[in-house]
């Protein structure tokens, strides 16, 4: 048995059993923390990808020969 073959009534199920365990207080607030978490990665990832593109811009811009590169170290 698959979890595409659970169905409605099985999801009903689930979610009664969960909200007469855990009560509604505690649902909320896990759902709040699952919320800022989900926030938290999008911006960790919206960062990631700033920070990349903010690399292969410089990479970009640096024109200047690898031979001439090498003489200004020397």
């Amino acid at each position: 048995m698959g979890l595409g073959q659970i169905g409605l009534p099985g999801l009903l199920l689930i979610a009664i059993v969960v909200l007469v365990l855990f009560g509604r207080g505690k649902i909320s607030s896990l759902m709040g923390e699952v919320g800022k978490g989900i926030t938290a990665f999008k911006k960790g990832v919206d960062e990631g990808k700033k920070e990349i593109e903010d690399e292969a811009s410089a990479v970009a811009k640096d024109v200047t020969p690898s031979e001439d590169k090498d003489k200004d170290k020397a």
